[in-house]
């Protein structure tokens, strides 16, 4: 009865609950999920800034996640929800990409996370280059250079309603509430 490890305290849960889609129970098993990336690195109770300051290294993740794995886009989604921008996810970066994931998670929240993994050259507008990019990850380069020029210019052509040969996240948002699959492909199961 004397030697429960107590990982959070329950203001640390509240807290928690209040800021994610998570209840819980599904908080302290996304903890087991990070602490298993890097049980050496991440200690069983988080304490203080622990939470914040402990961070586990991008290759760490992308590599022994199974649920990024496989995923084109890992990289960019660690990146996107890391407070250093560079990948390094800490408990509450970790807490809060896979509460962005999960299914309880908004259609709006999820809408503009995908726009910010879209944006790669965070310049707050999805342009050719980001198409380009996006196309090289979800084809695995496999598209030739005319191919991928052709698609971005179809997709500019169908949702650059504003003809500035970007897209804002209006019109980013416009496109992808009317795709009935992006609710299931933005989804991540804990």
């Amino acid at each position: 009865m004397g030697n429960k490890v107590v990982t959070f305290s329950e203001q640390q849960l509240h807290n928690y609950q209040d800021c994610t889609f998570f209840n819980k129970k599904e908080i302290l098993r996304v903890f087991e999920k990070f602490r298993n990336i890097r049980p050496d690195l991440v200690p069983k109770k988080m304490e203080h800034y622990e939470p914040v300051s402990i961070r586990i290294p991008l290759e760490d993740t992308v590599q022994k996640l199974p649920e990024l794995q496989e995923n084109p886009f890992k990289r960019r989604i660690c990146e996107v929800f890391s407070r250093d921008g560079k990948g390094n996810l800490s408990f509450e970066d970790f807490l809060e990409l896979l509460s962005v994931f999960c299914e309880h998670a908004p259609r709006d929240i999820k809408v503009y996370y995908a726009f910010r993994i879209y944006d790669f050259d965070g310049d707050h507008h999805i342009g050719t280059e980001d198409i380009h990019e996006a196309l090289s990850l979800l084809t695995r380069q496999e598209l030739l250079a005319e191919e991928r020029q052709q698609i971005a210019e179809k997709v500019m052509e169908e949702a650059d309603i504003d003809g500035d040969g970007k897209l804002s996240f209006m019109e980013f948002e416009h496109v992808v509430t009317r795709a009935p699959e992006f609710l299931s492909t933005f989804h991540i199961r804990i």
